[in-house]
C-alpha cells in the first residue's frame, strides 16, 4: 500500500512538470485574445502608440532645444510608438513607453510643445501602458503572428498492411 502513495506522489510530481513546462513556452505573453477583446487591445495599442509616435514627434521638432538627448528620446518614442501600433514585442515596448512617459512628465527636459503637459495625461498613459505590459497584445498583432497560437495537427498512426 505504501509504494502505491509513492508512485502516486511521483506521478503527481511528474505531472506538475509537465504543466511548468508547457507555462514556460508562453511566459512572454500571457494571452492572444481574438473577437472582441483583440479589437479593445488594438485600440489600446493604437491610442498608447499614437501618443507616443506625437510625443516623439515633438522632440524631433522642437527647434528651440535640439540636443542629442532630444533626439535619441524622441527617436526611442516614435520606435516605441510605431511597435506598439503594429503589435510586436508589445510587453517590452509598453514598458518603455510607460517608463518614457513618466519620466518626460517627471524630470526630462521636455520640448516646448508636449501631451503630457499634465498630471491626468501621464497616468492614463501610464496606465494604459502598463495594462498592454500585463494582458498581452491581442490577436491583431504581429506577436501574434510571430508568437501565438498553432495548431498542430497529429496525422493518423499508419495502419499495419494486412498479411
Amino acid at each position: 500500500m505504501r509504494l502505491q502513495s509513492v508512485t502516486l506522489h511521483t506521478g503527481a510530481l511528474e505531472a506538475h512538470e509537465r504543466i511548468s513546462r508547457r507555462r514556460g513556452l508562453q511566459r512572454f505573453f500571457s494571452t492572444f485574445p481574438d473577437g472582441w477583446p483583440s479589437v479593445g487591445l488594438l485600440l489600446l495599442r493604437a491610442a498608447v502608440g499614437l501618443t507616443a509616435v506625437i510625443q516623439g514627434g515633438f522632440f524631433l521638432t522642437d527647434r528651440g532645444n535640439q540636443t542629442l538627448t532630444n533626439w535619441v528620446i524622441g527617436l526611442t518614442a516614435v520606435a516605441s510608438g510605431a511597435l506598439l501600433l503594429i503589435g510586436f514585442l508589445t510587453p517590452i515596448v509598453g514598458m518603455l513607453v510607460g517608463l518614457g512617459s513618466a519620466g518626460i512628465a517627471l524630470s526630462w527636459p521636455a520640448p516646448t510643445l508636449h501631451l503630457l503637459d499634465s498630471w491626468l495625461v501621464t497616468v492614463f498613459v501610464v496606465i494604459m501602458a502598463a495594462a498592454l505590459v500585463f494582458l498581452g497584445p491581442g490577436a491583431c498583432s504581429l506577436d501574434c503572428r510571430l508568437f501565438g497560437r498553432r495548431e498542430i495537427l497529429i496525422p493518423p498512426a499508419p495502419r499495419p498492411p494486412k498479411s
